[in-house]
């Protein structure tokens, strides 16, 4: 028992440095030690999503959250390249938005109280580009590598996360959520959504102050903690803004 908890907090620690946009050999051994296949990415990520639902408030179908969201959502679409989108509001004061997988993106209550309906759909848009780009998929792998890249783990033949019981798929799910994205993910994911909001011919703008909004909460974690900086990104879509004439 010993020598599987020392194990598990190498393979954490590992996969921490690699989420935290650290190269190494050891993150890419870890990414391949355990073979994940897309029926058990979708399988696991619908079951961090059902975990996190069930331990956070969602906002009911009647509360002005939820309306709103549905609203906003409605201009972004409710699939992207055939992947379904499943968005919900948790109450709470926290200023945070994710995206799993599988489509699940679920936003803060805090967020959408500090910003605008169109900076809301700007968060949205980088949301989904984290899932359509493949990022979401690649913070999984290395979330499952720190679960279950351990010989005890492979001897069930990589099918580990089959014996999870809700409070491991819990804590599998924090680890999703709280996972951070390498400074070229977060600068695609801004791109994917500025390409988005004009493709849908929505206001680009607001997605530059979503982030000036978050550049002055400072703090850490969630969106506070992305690289680059807020304010750098803010400052990066209104290089794209002028280079296409203002529009």
């Amino acid at each position: 028992m010993k020598l599987r908890s020392t194990l598990m907090a190498l393979t954490l620690a590992s996969a921490t440095m690699l989420a935290g946009c650290q190269n190494g050999s050891l993150g890419d051994t870890l990414l391949s030690a355990v073979t994940v296949s897309d029926a058990e990415v979708k399988s696991l990520s619908d079951q961090s999503c059902k975990e996190m639902d069930a331990t956070n408030k969602i906002a009911g179908k009647n509360s002005k959250y939820t309306k709103r969201l549905n609203k906003i959502a409605k201009n972004l679409g409710n699939n992207i390249n055939g992947q379904p989108l499943n968005y919900k509001v948790y109450l709470t004061e926290d200023v945070n938005a994710w995206a799993m997988a599988n489509g699940c993106i679920r936003v803060y209550s805090g967020l959408m109280d500090l910003m605008t309906d169109d900076e809301v759909t700007g968060v949205l848009g980088h949301e989904i580009g984290h899932v359509e780009l493949g990022h979401t998929k690649k913070a999984f792998q290395v979330a499952y590598a720190s679960q279950f890249a351990t010989q005890a783990a492979l001897q069930y033949g990589g099918k580990a996360a089959a014996a999870l019981n809700n409070a491991q798929v819990l804590d599998f799910a924090n680890t999703l959520v709280s996972a951070q994205f390498s400074q070229s993910q977060e600068s695609e994911a801004d791109s994917f959504s500025y390409d988005l909001l004009k493709k849908k011919n929505l206001k680009t703008a607001p997605l530059a102050s979503a982030f000036d909004k978050l550049a002055q909460l400072g703090g850490s974690g969630g969106l506070l903690s992305s690289h680059p900086g807020s304010k750098e990104r803010a400052d990066a879509i209104r290089a794209r803004i002028s280079a296409d004439g203002g529009k």
